[in-house]
């Protein structure tokens, strides 16, 4: 962090620097976080100075701490900052009580052919107080998918078990309407207020841009915050400084390669879909291998083999590169799509979704939300199919890997018919449900780890990362020679 933002610490007394200390000791939700420096009158960073001004810099997510004034806690804050996503091993227990079980990880030469991997995999989703379930919103008009998360922030607000919902808005433009890549934190009061934060956001959201708004207001004392896993890591890390606060539920989201700027997103639909931005709703990269893209009066699906490997370093944000909680593991309940089924020409906005509840305030969450029927439970999640492979497979093509490794990266993707071919394929033969997400987390997982690993080298890289990713990256190198190639040829440019 620039020294300047220390400077303002320095000229306070002693005294009151150590009793701004003490007064940090404070329990919330009956569980405490560890002490971290105090906050003082630390100025923010200006937004326009992102990302070189800021402390993570290329890897900073944009989530918001640095433009408040907890800007002073950011070096202990931070995901992508000292130990980064290892602190989340610590920080499990603190937020759910108890560790995530790291000798449950599936893997599926251990599973017979005819049996499916059930939910009961601790060491990829994160602790779980219940096994995954299915869910729907129940009639959300102009939800991207069916609403689920929109659901429970409605459900707590409308029974008065909070007083306010963080969340991520549109952002009005000037016409009135909206722009769907765009994106702004709000403190919603409202039930109108919570609806403008429907609708998946392609790129980096300051979320937690309005801590300093609820922490100068008394009124707010029960809050619900909404947010991806490096946000959430971000606000647990300050959450016992908020002093007014008595109660706090997070309800988090599965989040991987966001886009690093709204114009990023936009130029993904104009280069890699083909599509006019403007007329977009939204888009997602889906469980059968496609982008589905929504808008105004139609619905767009393009295989992900035909896309050009050279959208890829554009389009996905430095940060996205090196985060190792896709499953948002500090969220009180977490809510997905990856391991959810998703049936032949299904849409986004008719398809299930999933829930991970992780903690009682998580499961009081839903049921809050099933009880003003907002929220439809589905069936226990399931998965079928081998997603080690397919990983592996995915890594060896991947362009943001080929360019680690000075290979060429692919100026033009598969001719269309070939892609539909190959989706095709690989909804029929490749892994389904929870295996899909297996498939999912251990290729951002094992990519992930490629990029640290190059951009830090390895000592930094292995200490940055969560405990079960190092099961799952030493689970690769042993298997795989393909896979632990990348790793020397990498390993080889550091010296």
């Amino acid at each position: 962090m620039e020294s300047s933002l220390f400077l303002r610490i320095l000229l306070f007394p002693v005294i009151f620097v150590f009793s701004k200390t003490l007064s940090t000791l404070v329990f919330v939700n009956s569980f405490s976080f560890r002490s971290i420096p105090t906050r003082a009158l630390s100025k923010p960073i200006d937004p326009a100075g992102w990302p070189d001004r800021f402390p993570a810099k290329e890897h900073c997510s944009k989530c918001g701490l640095c433009e408040t004034s907890f800007v002073s806690n950011v070096t202990d804050a931070c995901a992508f900052l000292g130990p980064g996503m290892a602190r989340i091993d610590e920080m499990e227990s603190i937020v759910h009580g108890r560790r995530r079980n790291l000798d449950d990880m599936v893997w599926s030469k251990k599973m017979s052919r005819s049996s499916s991997a059930g939910a009961e995999e601790e060491a990829r989703f994160g602790v779980l107080q219940q096994p995954i379930r299915l869910a729907k919103g129940n009639d959300m008009d102009n939800a991207q998918w069916t609403g689920v998360v929109t659901s429970i922030a409605l459900a707590m607000l409308e029974s008065d078990q909070v007083d306010a919902v963080i969340c991520i808005a549109n952002t009005d433009r000037d016409n009135g309407d909206t722009s769907w890549a765009s994106s702004e934190p709000i403190v919603a009061r409202t039930a109108q207020e919570v609806l403008r934060g429907r609708g998946v956001k392609p790129a980096l959201a300051p979320s937690l841009r309005v801590l300093d708004e609820i922490q100068n207001d008394p009124s707010i004392r029960r809050l619900l915050f909404c947010g991806v896993g490096c946000a959430i890591q971000a606000f647990r890390a300050i959450q016992s400084d908020l002093t007014n606060l008595e109660q706090v539920y997070v309800l988090g989201t599965n989040c991987a390669d966001n886009s690093p700027t709204v114009e990023a997103a936009q130029n993904f639909i104009k280069e890699g879909v083909k599509m006019d931005a403007s007329t977009v709703k939204g888009y997602e990269f889906m469980q059968d291998f496609k982008v589905h893209v929504k808008t105004a009066d139609s619905y767009v699906t393009k295989p992900y083999f035909t896309l050009p490997g050279t959208i890829a370093d554009s389009s996905i944000a430095m940060s996205c590169r090196a985060c190792f909680d896709y499953t948002n593991a500090l969220a009180d309940v977490v809510v997905g799509y990856m391991g959810a089924p998703l049936e032949a020409d299904a849409r986004m906005d008719g398809s299930f979704q999933t829930l991970t509840v992780r903690n009682e305030r998580g499961a009081q969450m839903v049921q809050t939300a099933v009880d003003s029927s907002r929220l439809i439970l589905g069936e226990v999640a399931t998965g079928k199919g081998s997603h080690e492979q397919l990983a592996v497979a995915t890594i060896t093509s991947d362009a943001l890997v080929a360019s680690m490794v000075n290979q060429t990266v692919p100026k033009v993707g598969m001719p269309g018919w070939m892609g539909e071919l190959m989706a095709f394929g690989m909804r029929q033969f490749g892994p389904k449900g929870l295996n899909f997400a297996r498939y999912s987390i251990d290729y951002h997982v094992l990519r992930n780890y490629l990029h640290i690993l190059d951009t830090w080298g390895q000592e930094r890289a292995d200490s940055f990362i969560p405990q079960y990713t190092r099961y799952i990256v030493d689970y690769y190198k042993e298997i795989d020679t393909e896979f632990a190639t990348l790793i020397s040829a990498i390993e080889a440019k550091k010296r």
